[in-house]
């Protein structure tokens, strides 16, 4: 056992001592309270063989025969090693009475002993099996723990390579294009990579960290586009102190400008990022783009589920709204 461990094992024992003592006959001279201290040594250390040694043949290993086995012969030594030594101290064990007129026979007083010691190792071995199913869990728990944050790494990791993927489209096309717009879109992935690479390994990020890199995407996407842009982005934050999941939104930007038209004056996209009394509310909302939809399938939403899952049980909600011609998506999460 550990320091600590036994250093509270060694106060409870002497509490629950000292309180066994006050209410006991009174009785204060010195031999009862030296055979009263010897009994209660017997008697924890009847605890300890119990739950180091007779215990682990029934918990895990399975041997019963010879936990069984062991268990009787400490039962009866235990219980025979007490009967000598109040033999020997009759007038303290074996005689009871106002005038000690009364006797205890030998088997009488025997058997008290098998009784209590046997108390005593049942309590070792239910104590080791509390224990073990406290270890238990706190290694199931450790267990799932390492397994959700494994997982969430990996569905991180893959957000990396997806948004690698379609910036680089966006800038070959730029490239292509001969467009003084590329070398700033460049400079844009640079920074938006940087963040994503180095300061989002964290749990949670600022808050204001991810604001920053949701600003400095939707002007890398603005970049890409030829015509105007029109995109209407408000954002109302009452406490920039607060941290979250990294990389939380990019799945919900990506989908709009993968997807929605953002030159249309009538109809621009429009993005509200909230967060109040503790809970961000974030909305992206877009008319779709007919004439250039991409078919091809894509990761960013499922992985975004995933990880709402993960991250924020029970602690969010995801609201899709799809029709023939615009396409909204939005997320509550209490921080």
């Amino acid at each position: 056992m550990k320091r600590n461990h036994i250093i509270y094992h060694i106060l409870v024992w002497f509490i629950l001592g000292v309180l066994l003592f006050l209410i006991s006959d009174g009785k204060t001279n010195f031999r009862h309270l030296f055979f009263y201290i010897l009994f209660s040594l017997i008697n924890i250390s009847v605890f300890y063989f119990s739950y180091f040694r007779i215990a682990p043949y029934f918990i895990g290993n399975k041997r019963y025969l010879s936990g069984s086995t062991s268990a009787l012969l400490l039962l009866l030594s235990v219980a025979w090693i007490k009967l000598v030594i109040a033999t020997y101290n009759s007038d303290i064990f074996m005689r009871y009475g106002d005038h000690q007129e009364k006797a205890i026979t030998e088997g009488a007083y025997f058997l008290s002993a098998v009784i209590v010691t046997l108390f005593f190792m049942l309590l070792g071995y239910a104590f080791r099996l509390a224990i073990n199913s406290y270890q238990m869990e706190q290694a199931r728990k450790t267990l799932e723990t390492e397994k959700l944050n494994a997982e969430l790494a990996f569905l991180k990791s893959q957000i990396n390579p997806h948004f690698l993927f379609n910036s680089l489209n966006n800038i070959y096309s730029l490239a292509y294009q001969k467009s003084d717009k590329a070398p700033e879109a460049i400079l844009k992935l640079s920074e938006i990579m940087r963040y994503m690479l180095y300061e989002s390994n964290d749990e949670k990020v600022s808050l204001e960290d991810e604001i920053n890199y949701l600003q400095n995407y939707i002007e890398l996407q603005k970049l890409r586009v030829k015509e105007h842009v029109y995109l209407e982005l408000r954002i109302h934050i009452d406490n920039y102190q607060h941290r979250i999941m990294p990389l939380l939104v990019i799945s919900f930007l990506e989908n709009v400008f993968k997807h929605g038209v953002a030159t249309d004056k009538e109809h621009p996209i429009r993005i509200i990022v909230e967060v109040q009394n503790n809970r961000l509310h974030f909305k992206a909302q877009n008319k779709k783009n007919k004439l250039n939809k991409d078919k091809s399938g894509g990761i960013g939403l499922t992985n975004l589920k995933r990880r709402l899952e993960l991250g924020y049980p029970n602690k969010h909600t995801f609201i899709v709204q799809d029709n023939d011609d615009f396409y909204s998506s939005e997320l509550f999460v209490y921080l």
